[in-house]
């Protein structure tokens, strides 16, 4: 047995732990090298438990239908190599939860690990990351501050303050976020997801010049990374949005959030997210929607999560694809609940703003109105961020607008403006001004 980078021991021969930590690292870093990394390790060690459950945890963190199958592969062949250590069987057992539909018992079964070894960064990024995808941010911080002081002189030690500042940010406390982050990307200068928690913190304050100042000039943080530099790009355009400089948030779609045409929802997410923003700003996106509705028609049948499903209806809608759209909403009104947790976000809320998304695309404003609020309260169960959340906020806050509720919209606004810090961005600011002067014609 070899220790990796957390001081752990693995079941691994020394000489393939260099090779397994660069995994570990690449996780922690969002790296593209990451998969073929892992491929390497188990092309040579097939029988290495941990790294076949990691290999399948990831697979259900694509989101994909097809990649379930293979997570099943992987969760076969962990069993078979006879895990070594208890380390190894937790992790294994965790697949095995979230196979069967209890990603929270995953995440419960990383947490005993971290009770037994608080160093380690594996399960630390586990953890998290499942917590996000079932969008559960108290979590996220609960596990991260429980292990912390352990991590003061641990080697990955960045990459923790950025989870910490992650939760921090989406959790409300935004000026320990910005601290804490940038002391860990000082610390860690390739963690691009401690990086993009800082630029998470100027999209809730209404910053969105200082959040260009902190990101311009630092691309090497997440030019390496998987798709996640697609998402870096996203936040890049959205303050550019948020600063009417449409123009450039448009050139930046092309050039780097859609630099590669991929269905992988997450890619699809940035892209539709921000293009139903500028429509609801009165910016003509062109043909843009039609290469993304494709893709979502495409994969509206995966049915694993209620986030990818949206903004699948959103791209769906974009490029006016009614009969792929209703064919979606069958499909989650299809949904079975009962013991599977993603399926019953699926079901509520998911469906409810799906249904609402259908209305307003076809104009029918009162009743996307309807939808969108009766989904409204348990949106975050769908998993990602506020940022990525918000323009399910902004078409309900349209809807309202739409459908002669000022009263309505002006609350939903104010909420918004609570939960960022009191801060008026741009929308926000465009929004009450055009509420006042409905105000003013009534009189």
């Amino acid at each position: 047995m070899s220790d990796d980078l957390s001081g752990t021991p693995t079941s691994l021969s020394p000489e393939w732990i260099g090779d397994w930590n660069r995994v570990i690292r690449g996780i922690l870093s969002h790296a593209a090298s990451t998969g073929p990394d892992l491929n390497r390790v188990l092309a040579a060690c097939p029988d290495f438990a941990l790294g076949q459950a990691i290999r399948g945890i990831s697979c259900l963190l694509l989101g994909r239908a097809e990649m379930v199958e293979i997570a099943r592969q992987a969760y076969a062949a962990a069993l078979a190599g006879a895990p070594a250590t208890m380390r190894e069987i937790a992790f294994v057992h965790a697949l095995g939860d979230w196979l069967q539909g209890r990603p929270s018992r995953a995440a419960a079964r990383m947490e005993v690990v971290l009770s037994l070894n608080p160093r380690d960064a594996l399960a630390m990024k586990m953890v998290q990351a499942i917590h996000f995808v079932m969008g559960r941010p108290e979590a996220m911080r609960a596990s991260v501050e429980g292990i912390l002081p352990a991590w003061d002189d641990h080697p990955a030690r960045g990459y923790i303050l950025g989870c910490h500042a992650f939760t921090l940010e989406e959790t409300g406390d935004f000026a320990r976020a910005e601290r804490i982050g940038r002391e860990g990307v000082a610390l860690a200068p390739d963690d691009a997801w401690g990086l993009h928690a800082v630029a998470h913190v100027y999209d809730s304050t209404g910053r969105a010049r200082a959040g260009l100042d902190w990101l311009t000039g630092r691309e090497s943080a997440w030019a390496h990374c998987n798709n996640f530099r697609f998402h870096v790009w996203w936040h890049r355009a959205l303050m550019h949005l948020d600063l009417g400089q449409y123009e450039t948030a448009l050139a930046l779609y092309d050039a780097d959030i859609r630099a590669e045409k991929t269905d992988d929802y997450r890619d699809i997410s940035n892209a539709a997210s921000l293009l139903a923003r500028l429509e609801l700003d009165g910016v003509d996106v062109g043909n843009r929607w039609e290469e993304l509705a494709d893709l979502s028609e495409h994969r509206a049948g995966d049915g694993c999560l209620a986030f990818a499903d949206l903004h699948y209806m959103l791209a769906l809608c974009g490029g006016e694809r009614e009969q792929a759209a209703a064919g979606l909403i069958a499909r989650m009104q299809a949904t079975r609940a009962p013991g599977h947790e993603a399926q019953r976000i699926i079901a509520h809320p998911g469906l409810h703003v799906a249904q609402g998304l259908q209305a307003f695309a076809a104009g029918e404003y009162a009743s996307a109105w309807m939808h969108l609020r009766a989904g409204r309260a348990d949106l975050q169960q769908i998993g990602g961020s506020h940022a990525q959340r918000d323009v399910f906020d902004r078409i309900t806050i349209e809807a309202a607008l739409r459908s002669g509720y000022a009263d309505a919209a002006e609350g939903l606004l104010r909420d918004r403006m609570a939960r960022r810090a009191g801060s008026l961005d741009g929308y926000a600011a465009a929004r009450l001004s055009l509420i006042e002067s409905i105000r003013v014609k009534a009189v």
